[in-house]
């Protein structure tokens, strides 16, 4: 460990002191970038858990939103949430966070910021993030990230282009839909609905469906299983949503 630099070093502890399984790894490259963190790692891009620090105005406090690599943060959502925001320099980022940009950790900064995590993280089931250095990587599952950093979940980015105004407020309604159903399943015991809603698009990041939040195997399952298998199913369901739209339980 002592072979690591400074910054990586202090990741490495943080995420020793959590029982964090993943250690940092060092690439052979630099990966300042998300595209070149995914192609170093041979991941998808939206793998890459990325760091975006903004300087909030009132305090000038650090504000870090770990967003996913294929994502760009809407600097208005974040500002709904904490403030309003200004840019933060190279130099400002170094002395919040310790860490220079393209190396900033979402763990061990050097001073207290405030922290909000991208809820499109929780479309994968493993995530990279940096390590203190534009080298340094390591693993984590995108709940880690709230266990770590102890930060909410949030909507932070904008929509991606390829997705219309129509799309997307059909993807909240179809969302907002299985929340409610996924409490009234619940209570059930037999004749258990199925969580198909009117959006069936596969994201081929996570695997899931975007309305119904199963994969390819759990949809074919569904006409396979018994009550009891589909409630364990909704119950799936019901964790990915609480994890992606904790509002949309709301």
């Amino acid at each position: 460990m002592t072979e690591l630099p400074e910054g990586v070093q202090r990741v490495a502890a943080a995420l020793q002191e959590k029982n964090h399984p993943h250690s940092p790894v060092m690439l052979d490259g630099a990966a300042r970038t998300a595209q070149q963190a995914a192609d170093a790692l041979g991941v998808a891009v939206g793998q890459i858990a990325k760091s975006i620090i903004f300087k909030r105005i009132e305090d000038d406090a650090a504000v870090l939103v770990v967003t996913s690599g294929d994502r760009r943060v809407d600097e208005a959502k974040v500002a709904a949430l904490v403030g309003p925001l200004g840019r933060a320099n190279a130099g400002f980022v170094k002395e919040r966070t310790g860490f220079s940009i393209g190396g900033v950790s979402p763990v061990a900064h050097a001073m207290p910021g405030v922290t909000l995590i991208d809820r499109e993280l929780f479309r994968f089931e493993q995530v990279w993030a940096a390590a203190g250095h534009p080298h340094g990587v390591f693993q984590l599952q995108p709940q880690d990230l709230v266990a770590l950093t102890g930060a909410p979940v949030a909507d932070v980015v904008e929509v991606p282009e390829d997705e219309n105004v129509l799309d997307a407020l059909a993807r909240e309604s179809a969302i907002k839909t299985l929340a409610a159903r996924a409490i009234s399943v619940r209570a059930m015991a037999e004749n258990i609905p199925s969580p198909c809603v009117n959006v069936c698009r596969m994201d081929t990041g996570s695997g899931l469906c975007e309305g119904c939040f199963r994969t390819i195997e759990d949809i074919r399952e569904w006409g396979r299983s018994d009550d009891a298998a589909k409630k364990r199913m909704w119950a799936h369901i019901t964790e990915r949503l609480q994890q992606t739209h904790p509002t949309a339980f709301a």
